[in-house]
């Protein structure tokens, strides 16, 4: 028997992003090829309320497309799936937002702040900054950490990936959402981090790579592969 999970899909569509663009084919991809049937949600930032509006999804997935038009719709999104063991992939700004969320709410850093959504924010407070380098279509290899899921899913020790953004991780505060219980399982080759992971959590993965922009778009990335199954186990109750 075929289940179909309900997915959210977290972000301000557009289709000049090509993240947003890909979104039909890849579920097409993961119909076809994997058997693996989502049924897909597009909501805006702004339409996030609080806790409860995702409540009843099965998995949400946060996409690219900063600066977003609520930061607090981003991070209602990323909490709910936190804090209710909801299937949760961040690709790019999902990436950024959810080291932000967990800095404010897990790590205890209450005036934590996104460079690009607060210029003015001090660097005390930037959890998320600019790159010294912009990554705006860049492609690099990722190092991925042994026995993490991004590894399991992925395969192997090491997957060349593909980017668009220009904001990153604050190495001054990587340490602090380590200690805090945040695994960051992917680094680039000079060690800056690119994978975040909760463990414990059925699936809580995010990355400042854009998996959507694998390929040409019709072979969904294995990480992508992997929420579409965590979504259809959340939604025959295997969680």
């Amino acid at each position: 028997m075929t289940h179909t999970a309900r997915v959210a899909l977290v972000g301000d569509r557009s289709l000049q992003i090509r993240s947003h663009a890909r979104i039909p084919g890849l579920l097409d991809g993961l119909r076809k090829r994997d058997g693996l049937d989502l049924d897909a949600y597009w909501i805006p930032t702004q339409d996030v309320a609080d806790h409860t509006t995702l409540a009843g999804f099965d998995a949400i997935w946060v996409l690219p497309g900063s600066p977003y038009r609520s930061e607090a719709g981003a991070l209602a999104a990323i909490r709910t799936a936190r804090e209710d063991r909801i299937p949760l992939l961040g690709t790019c700004a999902g990436f950024q937002h959810v080291l932000l969320e967990y800095a404010r709410n897990v790590a205890g850093l209450a005036t934590a702040s996104h460079a690009e959504n607060a210029p003015d924010t001090s660097a005390a407070d930037a959890v998320v900054v600019p790159l010294a380098c912009s990554l705006l279509g860049h492609e690099g290899t990722i190092e991925l950490t042994a026995g993490s899921l991004a590894e399991a899913l992925i395969g192997a020790e090491r997957s060349t990936e593909r980017y668009h953004c220009n904001f990153g991780a604050s190495p001054h505060h990587v340490q602090l959402l380590r200690n805090h219980g945040l695994h960051f399982t992917g680094t680039d080759t000079d060690g800056e981090a690119r994978i975040a992971e909760l463990p414990g959590h059925p699936f809580f993965l995010a990355t400042l790579f854009q998996p959507e922009l694998a390929g040409d778009g019709t072979r969904p990335h294995p990480l992508i592969r992997g929420l579409a199954a965590a979504a259809v186990a959340q939604s025959v109750g295997a969680y």
